[in-house]
């Protein structure tokens, strides 16, 4: 499958790295592509520049939003939530493309621990579904550190992956992705349409302070129910 990740960051990479050794055919999507080459240090996560990646990688390509969409069936969305839209706005034309958002809308400006700027009534799911309503886009992933997105079993134990979205057949296509991950039926839960984004987009508050309190992100969320 030809698949776009847009964003060079740890979770873009570690995407792309995962979809390639799958043997899908990736390339990485940024704003600038010579921008992007140009930086050095590693991100505030440690994460290594996206240059040092590809140097890797030779399999995977850096390329313009448009570029990297133009053949792509499906779109992995990992950039930062604020730069979503803007970066698929630069895409072109998306119509017909499945999306896999694992976005959140994490307001930085305050310092400390990020706030939503979408929330309650709404979510940055469901904004961009209105932005572009042509397009399928399926919440997924967008949990949990992305370490165990690409590598659920390296945990030890079970846990929940989310996915949300309007269409079945998109869906169908991204719970196929999470399959080959390594994500078990029983651990994938299916919440409903895109407004149930706002569920999971909701998590990130908790999951930014049990990260804060125990100053390890390798944790995960997991939905047990009694008979």
């Amino acid at each position: 499958m030809n698949i776009a990740v847009f964003g060079t960051g740890s979770v873009g990479q570690a995407l792309a790295n995962r979809l390639a050794e799958l043997s899908h055919q990736v390339v990485i999507g940024t704003r600038n592509v010579e921008n992007s080459l140009q930086k050095t240090q590693p991100d505030g996560m440690g994460t290594p520049p996206i240059g040092e990646f590809l140097k890797n990688h030779a399999h995977i390509s850096l390329q313009t939003f448009a570029d990297a969409a133009k053949d792509a069936s499906v779109i992995v969305l990992a950039t930062k939530g604020q730069g979503a839209q803007e970066a698929l706005s630069e895409a072109g034309k998306l119509d017909g493309k499945i999306v896999l958002d694992i976005t959140n809308p994490l307001d930085f400006s305050k310092g400390g621990l990020p706030t939503l700027f979408a929330s309650n009534d709404t979510s940055l799911g469901e904004q961009l579904q209105a932005a572009f309503p042509n397009v399928y886009f399926v919440k997924s992933l967008n949990t949990m550190y992305n370490g165990l997105m690409v590598n659920p079993r390296a945990l030890g134990e079970d846990s929940t992956v989310f996915v949300s979205g309007n269409d079945a057949t998109a869906k169908g296509v991204v719970v196929g992705i999470l399959k080959e991950f390594g994500w078990k039926d029983s651990e994938i839960l299916d919440l409903g349409d895109i407004t149930t984004a706002r569920g999971t987009e909701s998590l990130l508050p908790i999951w930014l302070r049990v990260y804060s309190a125990t100053k390890n992100g390798f944790f995960n969320f997991k939905v047990a129910t009694g008979k």
